[in-house]
């Protein structure tokens, strides 16, 4: 299934409120998959959300750093 896939890096400066974002399209078969790939190895936990509109958004902390992922699916229609 495609999805957009986006990304953020939440700054862990108290005076930078700003976010690292990464947007694409992606080719994901199953994001839950996709995020256990990318954590593994490190010292990570993982929070996840299911929307009704097939929206999956992930909150994860890697080693202290604070990310989420949100994988939205993309009407082939458009």
């Amino acid at each position: 299934m495609k999805y957009e896939v986006v990304r953020e890096i939440f700054n862990m400066c108290d005076l930078n409120k700003m976010r690292d974002i990464f947007i694409e399209e992606k080719e994901v078969e199953d994001p839950d998959a996709y995020v256990k790939e990318y954590c593994e190895g490190k010292d990570a936990s993982v929070e996840d959300v299911s929307k009704t509109d097939g929206t999956r958004i992930y909150y994860l902390n890697v080693s202290g750093m604070r990310q989420k992922f949100t994988f939205t699916p993309v009407d082939e229609k458009r």
